[in-house]
């Protein structure tokens, strides 16, 4: 699908005022176009925006590995696997956070009722609600979109660090060196 066609899609034909991204384009007052702005403005529209999956359809809700998971948005590190557990609901949900101070709770009275929405502390993106109907030791059930999600598996993050030589060693110089 093209930038245009998930554009027209996700606003449904109607204007969309995409933010200026800061790169050096020459005009301060410009807004880029580029394509990672672009990809990016789209993204966080649609997290901004409650364009939500439907129950059971999120490509996280099933996942087991062992990882972190990190806001789709900006990458802030959000959850890790051994918080996350099977609620029965078909998002996403945690019993904990990373750290307390990467989300933010907000009350929303949509659709008739009282909850409790999350948004990333360090971007604003949507990610879902919480509730208190959670496991313990906390009781809480972070019910959480896997659109506003990406996953890094653990064993990814230690492939790279073997890649790249080991943890606190530098990388092989590319220098043609004299024997």
């Amino acid at each position: 699908m093209s930038g245009f066609n998930l554009l027209h899609l996700v606003s449904q034909g109607q204007p969309v005022k995409l933010k200026a991204c800061g790169l050096p384009s020459g005009h301060l007052d410009a807004v880029c176009v580029c394509a990672v702005c672009f990809a990016f403005s789209m993204l966080s529209y649609v997290l901004r925006c409650f364009v939500i999956p439907s129950a059971f359809t999120g490509k996280y809700t099933d996942n087991k590995e062992e990882g972190t998971y990190h806001c789709a948005v900006c990458g802030a590190p959000l959850f890790t696997s051994d918080k996350k557990f099977d609620s029965g609901s078909g998002w996403p949900s945690f019993f904990d956070l990373i750290n307390k101070d990467s989300i933010t709770l907000t009350d929303d009275f949509s659709y008739g009722m009282h909850r409790v929405e999350t948004t990333c502390s360090q971007c604003g993106a949507h990610l879902g609600h919480l509730f208190d109907d959670g496991p313990r030791p906390t009781n809480k059930r972070y019910c959480i979109n896997s659109a506003s999600l990406n996953f890094q598996a653990k064993n990814s993050a230690s492939e790279e660090v073997e890649a790249s030589g080991g943890a606190g060693q530098s990388p092989p110089s590319s220098k043609n060196e004299e024997l």
